[in-house]
This record gives C-alpha cells, sequence and structure tokens, in this order.
C-alpha cells in the first residue's frame, strides 16, 4: 500500500493494548520492498517510537501460510533491532484487518516467528505470537555493579529471589527484579551510563520486574540503545523473562503469567506469557491486543 505515489503508506497502531492511548505504539510498513535501510530508520526517527516494523515478500525456503508469511525488520529510531514483540504484534493486527484473521509467519533475524490472530466478539484482535529458543545466561559482578550504578540502584533493593541474568528470546535483556513496587516506580536512570554497558553486553533492554502474585509481574523496560528512555510494553523482553522464570524455577513449566507495563507511564498495557511444558526448544507464547491509531 502506498502513498505519495511510490512511497509506502506508514501505519500507526497500538500494541498490549486495544486503547490506542495505552500499550506500546509502532509504525508498520506493509510493503517495505521500495526502502532501503536509511529510510526504514528515518521513518522510526520521524514517528518517534521505540521501534517499527517493516515487511516484505518471504525469503526463499521459508515454508509458511501461502499469502500469509513474510519477512520482517525492525528499527529503533537509532538502529535495528533483531526482534520486537510489540511491533510483530502491531503488525500482526494490520495484517489481520485487512486479510482477516489466523495464522502468519515472520522472517525475523532471530529466526522464523510464528503468529495466530484472533478475534473476540467485540472485534478486538488478539496476537500470539511464539518466540524463537529461549536461554538464560549469567551476568559478571562487574557488569551487574554497573548496571545498579547507572540505575541508582543499591543491590539491597533487588529481590533476592529473583537472580539477575540476560536472558534471550530474540533478543537479550538483562533482567533485574525489585523488592518493591516503589522501587520499581523510581526509575531516573543515567542514560549515556546505561547505554554504554548495554552496547558492551548486546542487550536490547533492561527488563526491570517486580512480582505482585505467584502470576501478575510489573515490568519496565530502559531503552536507551534505542534512544529512547523507556520501552512502554515490551513484547520480546517479556517472553525472554517467561524463559528465565521457567527455567530458573520460579514458575511451573505450565503457568500462564500477567506482565503489567506502561502504567507509570500513563500508557498502560498487559502482556500474557504462556509457556507450555514440553513445547518445542522450549519456546515461549506471548500474546496481547492491538489496535489501528498509536500516538501521534
Amino acid at each position: 500500500m502506498t502513498t505519495n505515489g511510490s512511497r509506502p503508506e506508514v501505519l500507526r497502531y497500538t500494541a498490549f493494548s486495544s486503547d490506542p492511548g495505552g500499550g506500546n505504539p509502532a509504525g508498520v510498513v506493509l510493503d517495505a520492498s521500495a526502502l532501503d535501510d536509511g529510510e526504514m530508520l528515518a521513518v522510526t526517527a520521524g514517528l518517534g517510537y521505540s521501534e517499527s516494523a517493516f515487511l516484505t515478500g518471504p525469503p526463499e525456503g521459508l515454508d509458511g501460510p501461502e499469502g500469509r508469511t513474510y519477512r520482517i525488520r525492525y528499527f529503533s529510531p537509532r538502529a535495528e533491532v533483531p526482534f520486537c514483540g510489540h511491533a510483530t504484534v502491531a503488525a500482526a493486527v494490520a495484517l489481520a484487518e485487512r486479510q482477516g484473521p489466523g495464522p502468519l509467519l515472520f522472517a525475523t533475524q532471530a529466526g522464523p516467528v510464528p503468529v495466530e490472530v484472533t478475534a473476540a466478539e467485540d472485534g478486538t484482535l488478539r496476537a500470539t505470537l511464539t518466540s524463537v529458543e529461549p536461554h538464560v545466561e549469567e551476568v559478571a559482578d562487574a557488569d551487574l555493579a554497573e548496571a545498579l550504578s547507572a540505575l541508582d540502584w543499591p543491590a539491597a533493593d533487588l529481590d533476592p529471589a529473583f537472580p539477575p541474568r540476560v536472558a534471550y528470546a530474540g533478543a537479550r535483556h538483562l533482567v533485574l527484579a525489585a523488592a518493591t513496587r516503589a522501587r520499581l516506580a523510581d526509575l531516573d536512570y543515567d542514560f549515556a551510563r546505561l547505554e554504554a554497558l548495554m552496547h558492551r553486553l548486546d542487550l536490547t533492554t533492561v527488563q526491570l520486574v517486580w512480582r505482585e502474585s505467584p502470576t501478575l509481574f510489573h515490568v519496565r523496560d530502559p531503552f536507551p540503545v534505542g534512544g529512547v528512555v523507556e520501552d512502554p510494553a515490551t513484547g520480546a523482553a517479556a517472553a525472554a523473562f517467561g524463559g528465565y522464570a521457567r527455567e530458573l524455577g520460579l514458575v511451573p513449566e505450565d503457568a500462564v503469567l500477567t506482565l503489567r507495563q506502561g502504567e507509570d507511564l500513563g500508557r498502560p498495557g498487559e502482556l500474557t506469557v504462556a509457556l507450555r511444558a514440553g513445547a518445542a526448544g522450549g519456546r515461549v507464547d506471548t500474546r496481547g491486543s492491538g489496535a489501528a491509531g498509536g500516538a501521534h
């Protein structure tokens, strides 16, 4: 779909909320074949969103649903990122509005990501993406100390039940758990210092979490490497956190987790993380609603 002759139309969607004023907004270009990398970066920077999704035809050899399989790339205002959950949900909802609900397959830099879109009785569209195989890594003491210093978080404010780790489910995220909701709410970090550490460790966000109940978490995601202070709703980090919580035995192998994000930014959203015992490669399902009309 194009406007102004050959220029592709840039759609605005929100993900992990059915309210355009909530969740995380993303730009979506359903046919980005006419754009080069610099133009995709410029589109995202112009929108001011944390990430946008750019779709083209599927790569050769990818076996997916006919007419519903795409290559997808994600850009922040500063750089390309390997995987972005909220922009995937936004793109899936945009496609479902035009093609109808059903299965989709996206070829990402991190690997193939299947998505299933369903419609509720009220017409709300919900997308469930299945992550690539997750894994968890230890964090060096010096790197943890630097992250806490950049955040201005005393080590005593961490929840000892949730060990700091780097978690991956398409992108790398440093997981740090706050002992209290007040600690999570008080976020005023050294942007340049945290950005430098994240570049060195190849992190996409820092996943800050507080556990309200066995399956309910509040989360925040600083994103300085993308040129954004904080990401309002982060599907890639949610999937990575699900893999982390299961691998460390913090939740059952079969569990449904609710992650609330964006409340501290005035853009509340909800992410559902489903863990399935026996899932191939331990892959994690992340689902949420989406709607046209992301913030301007």
